[in-house]
């Protein structure tokens, strides 16, 4: 399958992936920006080249049947949005019941134009005290682009100051939805 995803990523898509993914067993990976569902299949690629199981969560519902189990083999788990309680400890239980988990999130939290990422993926790596590895999806460049391992600090304005530096200049598939 690397082979195949190679293929496809390198030779027909005519993409290049910058930098390597860190070797480390958790983490949270900030993907970016997030302005189509193309970004998906892009992502599915670039996990079989790199090699690494990186995990997604969804919403409850996409993990019914029938397709429930095909969003499970992708590496998805599911997140009730709706129940009353506190995603992030949810989330941070998640990393702490596994021995390797590399959860993919969209700070922008949704496809369409934001003004501001939120803040969740830093509370959840703050809370299960594992780093963020930064992947930008440059669809002007045709290139997806990856960071070392960064550690959230208490200084949040800051850390969010390095997280936008690493995806300054970066377009999405759709550019007029990205920040």
């Amino acid at each position: 399958m690397k082979a195949l995803a190679s293929f496809i990523y390198f030779r027909l898509m005519g993409w290049k992936l910058t930098g390597n993914f860190p070797d480390v067993r958790k983490c949270v990976v900030i993907v970016a920006p997030h302005t189509s569902w193309v970004d998906f299949i892009v992502g599915l690629l670039v996990r079989k080249i790199v090699g690494l199981e990186i995990n997604f969560i969804g919403k409850k519902s996409l993990f019914r049947p029938p397709f429930g189990w095909w969003f499970r083999s992708l590496g998805g788990t599911p997140v009730d949005r709706f129940k009353n309680e506190d995603t992030v400890a949810s989330i941070s239980r998640i990393f702490n019941s596994r021995d390797e988990f590399r959860l993919a999130l969209s700070p922008e939290g949704t496809r369409k134009k934001v003004e501001k990422w939120r803040s969740g993926f830093y509370y959840i790596a703050k809370a299960a005290e594992v780093p963020i590895v930064m992947v930008a999806f440059d669809f002007g460049k045709k290139e997806v682009k990856i960071s070392d391992p960064v550690w959230p600090t208490d200084d949040k304005e800051m850390d969010f100051k390095t997280y936008l530096e690493f995806y300054k200049g970066v377009e999405g598939k759709i550019p007029e939805f990205g920040i």
